[in-house]
Parts: structure tokens; C-alpha cells; sequence
């Protein structure tokens, strides 16, 4: 499960915004937002147990990021969906080129969005259907549907975002990703999942026991190729562990 609000505007002296939430059971071991030892230019947080990535950022102007797709009808993947934004940011395959292979290979992976960047252009991918959208200048949102699904929580952030567009600051970003607020049960969607996940998986900032939001990432990439990152890190039931910043 994920979250991601991003306002692409190419024609801005800071094209790309973007605040995101990376949810997952606090017992996978992840490393924190750093610098790749084993690809130097790749900045990202890294998933422990796979070796991927749900967000980072490249030479080049790369960006990728990722999200899962609830639906219990789809099938399972063999293989991790946080490899696909890892080989995309080591590569050396456009946007076009690494899609067009991915297409084919899509069933090996679990449902999953993809969002590519190279400072160019930004595109999504969706593997239930396969098709790649190429995103027009504006506020886009994710979260565990289809591009622009309007999933409550999703609008909420969407609408933060909105707000944060005059002065755009790494601390205005992770605060729109800290709302707990649930969703009222007329608005849930109905995934599967029964209605107390449904309820809990219903806020942007997610917080429990055992699942909740590990990550909370802004990220601000300028025209001319520098980008300052924040990520603050999250224990079970939403406890702060840390905070990471870089700049390119």
C-alpha cells in the first residue's frame, strides 16, 4: 500500500512535486533514504528483504515510483514489484523502451502503478490494464486504484497539495501526508477487504500495531536538475525514528 500526490508542470522553474506515503508491516526491514553503495546516483529508500525500491531518483532527472493495486482478483506475482523502479533508476532505457518491455512482463509481478520521469516527461503505468498514460501539466494522485482514482484520501491529499503549489516547502509536504483522518464508511471503497481494514487503510497517514506508514517522502526536483529530498521514518503505531534530508 502507498500514497503518492505529485504536481508535474513542466514548464516551471520546479516541474516536479511530490509527497508520498510508503505503507507496509513494520516487521519488513527497510534501509532508509541514502545514496545507493552499489549505484552511485541512485538516491532512495531500499526494501531489505527484496532489494527494491518504492521511490527515488536517478542521474539524468530519473524519477520512479511505485504503489500496489488492491484487488484480491488479481493474481500473485512471483517476483517483487519494488524491482521495477530500481531498474529504471540504475538503467540506462527511456521511458518508452523500459514500458514497452515491461508490458510483456507485467504478469510476473503483482498488481502495481509505476510512475517513470526523466525530467522530460512523467508517465504512469497501470499492469491491470496495461496501458501507459502520458500525464498533462497538473495535480495527479495514486494510491492503491488507478491514476486519479478519487479514493477519499487521495482527494484530501490532492486538495493539500493544491495549496502547497504558491510556496512549495519540504515541511508543508510531509504535513499533508501526516493527516490520520479515516474516511466515513458511506465513502470507503469496497476492495475485499472487510470493513475494519477498509477503515484503517483510509487515511493518508496510516498508524497500528503491526501496519502502518513507514515513510513519509517529499521531494522537490528543479528545472535545471537539482532536487532536495526529505524522508522521516515511522515504528509501529506511528512512532517518528528518524529523519533523513539530501540535495543533489
Amino acid at each position: 500500500m502507498c500514497l503518492i500526490v505529485l504536481a508535474w508542470r513542466p514548464s516551471h522553474t520546479q516541474p516536479l512535486l511530490v509527497a508520498s506515503n510508503r505503507d507496509e508491516f513494520y516487521a519488513r526491514p527497510s534501509q532508509a533514504l541514502a545514496q545507493w553503495h552499489d549505484a552511485p546516483g541512485v538516491f532512495a529508500g531500499r526494501d531489505l528483504q527484496a532489494g527494491g525500491t518504492w521511490l527515488g531518483v536517478g542521474q539524468g532527472g530519473r524519477f520512479a515510483a511505485l504503489t500496489n493495486i488492491r484487488d484480491l482478483s488479481l493474481p500473485q506475482g512471483a517476483r517483487s514489484r519494488g524491482e521495477l523502479p530500481s531498474a529504471f533508476l540504475t538503467g540506462e532505457l527511456n521511458i518508452e523502451a523500459f514500458l514497452a518491455t515491461l508490458r510483456s512482463q507485467r504478469q510476473a509481478y503483482s498488481g502495481f502503478n509505476l510512475l517513470l520521469g526523466d525530467g522530460q516527461q512523467l508517465c504512469h503505468f497501470n499492469s491491470r490494464s496495461g496501458l501507459t498514460t502520458v500525464l498533462e501539466e497538473g495535480v495527479h494522485g495514486i494510491s492503491n486504484a488507478d491514476l486519479n482514482t478519487p479514493w477519499p484520501k487521495l482527494q484530501r491529499a490532492k486538495q493539500a497539495l493544491h495549496a502547497c503549489l504558491p510556496d512549495p516547502q519540504p515541511e508543508a509536504l510531509l504535513r499533508l501526508l501526516s493527516d490520520n483522518r479515516q474516511a466515513a464508511d458511506e465513502h470507503l471503497p469496497d476492495t475485499g477487504i472487510g470493513l475494519p481494514s477498509e477503515r484503517l487503510l483510509s487515511s493518508v497517514f496510516i498508524a497500528s500495531p503491526a501496519y502502518g506508514t513507514r515513510a513519509s517522502t517529499a521531494l522537490i526536483m528543479a528545472s535545471h536538475g537539482s532536487w532536495q529530498m526529505v524522508e522521516r521514518s515511522f515504528g509501529s503505531n506511528g512512532s517518528c525514528l528518524g529523519e533523513v534530508e539530501l540535495h543533489s
